[in-house]
Protein backbone atom coordinates (compact mmCIF):
# COMPACT_ATOMS: atom_id res chain seq x y z
CA UNK A 1 0.00 0.00 0.00
CA UNK A 2 3.13 2.26 0.84
CA UNK A 3 4.67 1.83 -2.44
CA UNK A 4 1.32 2.32 -4.27
CA UNK A 5 0.77 5.59 -2.61
CA UNK A 6 4.40 6.84 -3.31
CA UNK A 7 4.02 5.70 -7.00
CA UNK A 8 1.03 7.84 -7.11
CA UNK A 9 2.89 10.80 -5.70
CA UNK A 10 5.14 10.59 -8.49
CA UNK A 11 2.75 10.24 -10.88
CA UNK A 12 0.98 13.38 -10.38
CA UNK A 13 4.40 15.26 -10.10
CA UNK A 14 5.21 13.86 -13.55
CA UNK A 15 1.69 15.25 -14.67
CA UNK A 16 1.64 18.15 -13.89
CA UNK A 17 5.39 18.67 -15.34
CA UNK A 18 3.41 18.22 -18.27
CA UNK A 19 4.45 14.05 -19.15
CA UNK A 20 1.78 11.92 -20.79
CA UNK A 21 1.56 8.30 -19.92
CA UNK A 22 2.62 5.88 -22.48
CA UNK A 23 2.48 2.10 -22.32
CA UNK A 24 5.24 0.58 -24.40
CA UNK A 25 5.47 -2.89 -25.29
CA UNK A 26 5.96 -5.82 -22.90
CA UNK A 27 7.77 -8.45 -25.91
CA UNK A 28 10.21 -6.90 -28.00
CA UNK A 29 12.20 -8.25 -30.95
CA UNK A 30 15.35 -9.33 -29.73
CA UNK A 31 17.11 -9.90 -33.41
CA UNK A 32 15.55 -6.38 -33.98
CA UNK A 33 17.45 -4.96 -30.72
CA UNK A 34 20.50 -6.67 -31.22
CA UNK A 35 21.01 -5.62 -34.84
CA UNK A 36 20.23 -2.30 -33.78
CA UNK A 37 21.97 -1.18 -30.87
CA UNK A 38 24.57 -4.02 -30.88
CA UNK A 39 25.25 -6.74 -28.39
CA UNK A 40 25.45 -4.76 -25.34
CA UNK A 41 21.93 -6.35 -24.75
CA UNK A 42 22.33 -10.12 -25.72
CA UNK A 43 23.83 -11.13 -22.49
CA UNK A 44 20.65 -9.95 -19.85
CA UNK A 45 18.04 -10.59 -22.09
CA UNK A 46 15.32 -12.97 -21.07
CA UNK A 47 14.38 -14.46 -24.82
CA UNK A 48 11.87 -17.03 -25.98
CA UNK A 49 10.95 -18.32 -29.35
CA UNK A 50 7.36 -18.23 -30.85
CA UNK A 51 5.79 -21.16 -32.54
CA UNK A 52 7.06 -19.75 -35.66
CA UNK A 53 10.98 -19.45 -35.11
CA UNK A 54 11.33 -15.84 -34.29
CA UNK A 55 12.84 -14.93 -31.41
CA UNK A 56 11.33 -12.33 -28.72
CA UNK A 57 11.82 -10.70 -25.23
CA UNK A 58 10.83 -9.29 -22.31
CA UNK A 59 11.48 -5.63 -22.66
CA UNK A 60 15.62 -5.37 -20.71
CA UNK A 61 15.12 -1.85 -20.95
CA UNK A 62 11.76 1.19 -20.66
CA UNK A 63 14.07 3.88 -22.56
CA UNK A 64 14.65 1.56 -25.26
CA UNK A 65 11.13 0.36 -25.09
CA UNK A 66 9.38 3.73 -24.91
CA UNK A 67 12.39 4.66 -28.46
CA UNK A 68 10.88 2.05 -30.20
CA UNK A 69 7.11 3.33 -29.52
CA UNK A 70 7.89 6.49 -30.26
CA UNK A 71 9.50 5.71 -33.69
CA UNK A 72 6.33 3.83 -33.97
CA UNK A 73 3.96 6.64 -33.29
CA UNK A 74 2.87 5.28 -30.56
CA UNK A 75 3.46 8.02 -28.22
CA UNK A 76 4.53 11.79 -27.60
CA UNK A 77 7.38 13.21 -27.37
CA UNK A 78 7.30 13.89 -23.33
CA UNK A 79 6.16 10.81 -21.36
CA UNK A 80 6.34 8.95 -18.33
CA UNK A 81 6.02 5.59 -17.87
CA UNK A 82 5.37 3.44 -14.99
CA UNK A 83 6.13 -0.59 -15.59
CA UNK A 84 8.92 -3.31 -15.00
CA UNK A 85 11.93 -3.70 -17.57
CA UNK A 86 13.41 -7.52 -17.26
CA UNK A 87 16.85 -8.16 -17.62
CA UNK A 88 19.89 -10.43 -16.16
CA UNK A 89 22.64 -9.45 -13.98
CA UNK A 90 25.92 -10.24 -13.28
CA UNK A 91 25.38 -8.90 -9.04
CA UNK A 92 24.67 -12.07 -6.75
CA UNK A 93 21.63 -11.94 -5.94
CA UNK A 94 20.03 -9.51 -7.71
CA UNK A 95 16.40 -9.45 -9.13
CA UNK A 96 15.66 -9.78 -13.03
CA UNK A 97 12.56 -7.67 -12.28
CA UNK A 98 13.22 -4.02 -12.45
CA UNK A 99 10.14 -1.62 -11.04
CA UNK A 100 10.42 1.72 -12.41
CA UNK A 101 8.71 5.01 -12.84
CA UNK A 102 10.45 7.20 -15.61
CA UNK A 103 10.20 10.40 -17.88
CA UNK A 104 11.52 10.96 -21.05
CA UNK A 105 11.83 13.82 -23.84
CA UNK A 106 12.37 12.43 -27.36
CA UNK A 107 13.24 14.99 -30.20
CA UNK A 108 14.26 17.20 -27.23
CA UNK A 109 14.46 20.84 -28.99
CA UNK A 110 16.50 22.90 -25.89
CA UNK A 111 19.08 20.64 -24.68
CA UNK A 112 19.78 23.06 -21.85
CA UNK A 113 15.92 23.41 -20.92
CA UNK A 114 14.85 19.91 -21.63
CA UNK A 115 18.03 18.63 -19.57
CA UNK A 116 17.10 20.65 -16.67
CA UNK A 117 13.73 19.59 -16.47
CA UNK A 118 14.66 16.07 -16.68
CA UNK A 119 16.75 16.17 -13.39
CA UNK A 120 14.45 18.83 -11.79
CA UNK A 121 11.61 16.99 -12.38
CA UNK A 122 12.70 13.92 -10.59
CA UNK A 123 14.04 15.56 -7.93
CA UNK A 124 10.44 17.65 -7.02
CA UNK A 125 9.22 13.99 -6.88
CA UNK A 126 12.14 12.84 -5.01
CA UNK A 127 11.31 15.45 -2.43
CA UNK A 128 7.50 14.89 -2.80
CA UNK A 129 7.72 11.97 -1.62
CA UNK A 130 9.86 13.05 2.04
CA UNK A 131 13.18 12.12 0.85
CA UNK A 132 16.22 13.27 2.57
CA UNK A 133 19.92 13.76 2.23
CA UNK A 134 19.30 14.98 -1.62
CA UNK A 135 22.63 14.02 -3.34
CA UNK A 136 23.12 14.61 -6.90
CA UNK A 137 26.32 13.09 -8.86
CA UNK A 138 26.97 14.06 -12.38
CA UNK A 139 29.16 13.89 -15.28
CA UNK A 140 29.01 14.61 -18.92
CA UNK A 141 29.96 12.02 -21.77
CA UNK A 142 30.56 14.74 -24.22
CA UNK A 143 33.73 16.38 -22.36
CA UNK A 144 35.44 12.55 -22.57
CA UNK A 145 34.87 12.85 -26.13
CA UNK A 146 35.52 16.24 -26.51
CA UNK A 147 39.13 15.37 -24.72
CA UNK A 148 39.68 12.24 -26.92
CA UNK A 149 39.35 14.29 -30.09
CA UNK A 150 41.61 17.11 -29.01
CA UNK A 151 44.28 14.97 -28.31
CA UNK A 152 46.97 14.10 -30.55
CA UNK A 153 47.23 10.73 -31.63
CA UNK A 154 46.01 8.24 -34.81
CA UNK A 155 42.62 8.67 -35.15
CA UNK A 156 42.26 4.72 -34.73
CA UNK A 157 42.90 5.27 -31.36
CA UNK A 158 40.19 8.23 -30.24
CA UNK A 159 37.46 5.80 -32.39
CA UNK A 160 38.56 3.03 -29.66
CA UNK A 161 38.67 5.19 -26.80
CA UNK A 162 35.38 6.54 -27.06
CA UNK A 163 33.37 3.64 -28.52
CA UNK A 164 34.53 1.51 -24.96
CA UNK A 165 34.39 4.37 -22.82
CA UNK A 166 31.08 2.90 -21.40
CA UNK A 167 33.44 -0.52 -21.27
CA UNK A 168 35.41 0.46 -17.95
CA UNK A 169 37.14 -2.90 -17.72
CA UNK A 170 38.34 -3.13 -20.98
CA UNK A 171 38.88 0.32 -21.61
CA UNK A 172 41.93 0.33 -19.01
CA UNK A 173 43.18 -2.73 -21.40
CA UNK A 174 42.98 -0.12 -23.85
CA UNK A 175 44.89 2.77 -21.75
CA UNK A 176 47.90 0.22 -21.13
CA UNK A 177 47.60 -1.08 -24.78
CA UNK A 178 47.91 2.91 -25.70
CA UNK A 179 50.80 3.80 -22.90
CA UNK A 180 52.95 1.08 -23.98
CA UNK A 181 52.38 1.86 -28.05
CA UNK A 182 51.07 -1.40 -28.63
CA UNK A 183 48.55 -1.50 -32.09
CA UNK A 184 46.24 -4.34 -32.50
CA UNK A 185 48.13 -7.72 -33.41
CA UNK A 186 49.11 -8.62 -37.01
CA UNK A 187 46.37 -11.85 -36.90
CA UNK A 188 43.68 -9.37 -35.79
CA UNK A 189 43.99 -7.08 -38.20
CA UNK A 190 44.59 -9.33 -40.96
CA UNK A 191 41.17 -11.11 -39.97
CA UNK A 192 39.37 -7.37 -40.20
CA UNK A 193 41.15 -7.13 -43.57
CA UNK A 194 39.52 -9.96 -44.85
CA UNK A 195 36.17 -8.92 -43.77
CA UNK A 196 36.64 -5.71 -45.16
CA UNK A 197 36.54 -7.56 -48.48
CA UNK A 198 34.02 -9.72 -47.91
CA UNK A 199 31.71 -6.72 -46.68
CA UNK A 200 32.54 -4.66 -49.63
CA UNK A 201 30.38 -7.10 -51.94
CA UNK A 202 27.41 -6.97 -49.52
CA UNK A 203 24.39 -4.17 -49.88
CA UNK A 204 26.02 -0.98 -48.59
CA UNK A 205 22.44 0.65 -47.26
CA UNK A 206 22.20 -2.19 -44.70
CA UNK A 207 22.48 -2.12 -41.23
CA UNK A 208 24.63 -3.80 -38.80
CA UNK A 209 24.63 -2.93 -35.12
CA UNK A 210 23.29 0.25 -35.92
CA UNK A 211 25.69 1.38 -38.52
CA UNK A 212 25.22 0.77 -42.12
CA UNK A 213 27.88 -1.15 -44.16
CA UNK A 214 29.40 1.73 -46.13
CA UNK A 215 29.54 3.51 -42.48
CA UNK A 216 31.74 0.49 -41.78
CA UNK A 217 33.94 0.15 -44.11
CA UNK A 218 34.55 3.87 -44.48
CA UNK A 219 35.79 3.72 -40.68
CA UNK A 220 37.60 0.38 -41.61
CA UNK A 221 39.51 2.31 -44.60
CA UNK A 222 40.72 5.13 -42.53
CA UNK A 223 42.29 2.85 -40.12
CA UNK A 224 44.15 0.86 -42.58
CA UNK A 225 45.59 4.42 -43.63
CA UNK A 226 45.96 5.96 -40.49
CA UNK A 227 49.70 5.74 -39.99
CA UNK A 228 50.81 2.45 -37.76
CA UNK A 229 53.59 4.30 -35.75
CA UNK A 230 52.63 6.47 -32.95
CA UNK A 231 55.16 7.03 -29.85
CA UNK A 232 53.31 9.43 -27.48
CA UNK A 233 50.89 6.65 -25.66
CA UNK A 234 52.24 7.46 -22.34
CA UNK A 235 51.80 11.23 -22.60
CA UNK A 236 48.29 10.60 -23.41
CA UNK A 237 47.18 8.48 -21.34
CA UNK A 238 48.33 10.67 -18.15
CA UNK A 239 46.00 13.37 -19.53
CA UNK A 240 43.05 11.01 -19.85
CA UNK A 241 44.07 9.55 -16.16
CA UNK A 242 44.19 13.70 -14.71
CA UNK A 243 40.98 13.94 -16.50
CA UNK A 244 39.27 11.43 -14.91
CA UNK A 245 40.23 12.08 -11.73
CA UNK A 246 38.70 15.53 -11.47
CA UNK A 247 36.38 14.86 -8.89
CA UNK A 248 34.49 18.37 -7.40
CA UNK A 249 31.64 20.28 -6.72
CA UNK A 250 29.44 21.49 -9.51
CA UNK A 251 30.49 24.89 -8.62
CA UNK A 252 34.13 24.36 -9.37
CA UNK A 253 34.05 22.66 -12.37
CA UNK A 254 35.30 25.76 -14.57
CA UNK A 255 38.16 26.12 -12.70
CA UNK A 256 38.93 22.75 -12.53
CA UNK A 257 38.45 22.19 -15.90
CA UNK A 258 40.48 25.14 -17.04
CA UNK A 259 43.49 24.24 -14.04
CA UNK A 260 43.48 20.48 -16.32
CA UNK A 261 43.98 22.57 -19.73
CA UNK A 262 47.07 24.76 -18.42
CA UNK A 263 48.97 22.33 -16.68
CA UNK A 264 48.59 19.56 -19.52
CA UNK A 265 48.99 22.42 -22.29
CA UNK A 266 45.72 21.94 -23.93
CA UNK A 267 43.79 24.87 -25.56
CA UNK A 268 41.69 26.71 -23.29
CA UNK A 269 38.20 25.71 -25.47
CA UNK A 270 38.70 22.15 -26.21
CA UNK A 271 35.65 21.62 -23.68
CA UNK A 272 33.16 24.23 -25.47
CA UNK A 273 30.18 24.98 -24.06
CA UNK A 274 29.20 24.17 -20.37
CA UNK A 275 26.06 26.05 -20.85
CA UNK A 276 23.94 22.72 -20.20
CA UNK A 277 25.40 21.38 -16.75
CA UNK A 278 26.38 24.64 -15.08
CA UNK A 279 22.68 25.10 -15.74
CA UNK A 280 22.25 23.06 -12.85
CA UNK A 281 23.25 25.52 -10.25
CA UNK A 282 19.82 26.68 -10.19
CA UNK A 283 18.99 23.80 -8.40
CA UNK A 284 20.29 24.95 -5.36
CA UNK A 285 21.34 21.55 -4.64
CA UNK A 286 24.24 19.27 -3.45
CA UNK A 287 25.75 18.71 -6.64
CA UNK A 288 28.96 16.66 -7.39
CA UNK A 289 30.75 16.41 -11.09
CA UNK A 290 32.94 13.31 -11.33
CA UNK A 291 34.29 12.93 -14.69
CA UNK A 292 34.81 9.17 -14.77
CA UNK A 293 31.32 8.52 -14.34
CA UNK A 294 27.75 7.53 -15.76
CA UNK A 295 29.96 4.94 -18.24
CA UNK A 296 27.85 1.55 -17.32
CA UNK A 297 25.55 2.23 -20.30
CA UNK A 298 26.11 2.32 -23.82
CA UNK A 299 23.98 4.80 -25.15
CA UNK A 300 24.28 8.08 -22.94
CA UNK A 301 26.02 10.47 -24.87
CA UNK A 302 25.99 13.81 -22.90
CA UNK A 303 24.69 14.92 -19.64
CA UNK A 304 24.47 11.80 -16.75
CA UNK A 305 23.14 11.96 -13.81
CA UNK A 306 22.48 9.74 -10.21
CA UNK A 307 20.35 10.76 -7.52
CA UNK A 308 20.88 9.86 -3.88
CA UNK A 309 19.08 9.66 -0.91
CA UNK A 310 21.52 8.86 1.80
CA UNK A 311 23.40 6.23 0.62
CA UNK A 312 20.99 4.88 -2.00
CA UNK A 313 20.21 5.61 -5.71
CA UNK A 314 16.66 6.70 -5.93
CA UNK A 315 17.16 7.62 -9.85
CA UNK A 316 19.68 7.57 -12.76
CA UNK A 317 18.96 9.16 -16.23
CA UNK A 318 21.20 11.26 -18.67
CA UNK A 319 20.93 12.53 -22.56
CA UNK A 320 20.98 9.71 -25.46
CA UNK A 321 21.29 11.69 -28.63
CA UNK A 322 22.17 8.77 -31.01
CA UNK A 323 19.83 5.91 -29.44
CA UNK A 324 17.09 6.51 -31.50
CA UNK A 325 19.38 6.21 -34.76
CA UNK A 326 20.27 3.21 -33.96
CA UNK A 327 17.02 2.09 -33.14
CA UNK A 328 15.70 2.99 -36.57
CA UNK A 329 15.11 6.92 -37.21
CA UNK A 330 17.09 8.57 -40.50
CA UNK A 331 19.05 10.39 -38.12
CA UNK A 332 19.63 11.37 -34.80
CA UNK A 333 17.44 12.61 -32.69
CA UNK A 334 18.11 14.28 -29.76
CA UNK A 335 16.37 12.90 -26.00
CA UNK A 336 17.00 12.73 -22.68
CA UNK A 337 15.20 11.18 -19.54
CA UNK A 338 15.46 9.17 -16.02
CA UNK A 339 14.14 6.54 -13.96
CA UNK A 340 12.94 6.36 -9.73
CA UNK A 341 14.33 2.90 -9.03
CA UNK A 342 11.09 2.29 -7.04
CA UNK A 343 12.86 -1.16 -5.00
CA UNK A 344 14.89 2.15 -3.27
CA UNK A 345 12.29 4.26 -2.10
Amino acid sequence: MKSKKLSETIIKTFKSNGFVLSEPDVLLDSDYIIERSGEKFRSSMLTFKREDGKTMCLRPDLTVASCISFLQKKTSSKIYYSGQAYRRSNKKGSDFINDQLGIEILGSKNQIQDDFKIISTILSSAKKIKRKKIQIKVGDINLFKSLINALEMPERWKLRLIKHFWRPNYFKELLKRLEKNTDIDAVTFDADKKRFIEMKKLNQSKAIAGRSISEILRRFEKKIKDPRSFTNGNKIVKIIKSFLEINCKLSDIEIKLSDFTKKNNLKKNIFGDLKSILNLKKLNQNIIFIANFGRDVEYYSGIVFEVFSGKKEIARGGRYDDLLKSLGAKKNIPAVGAAINLKNI
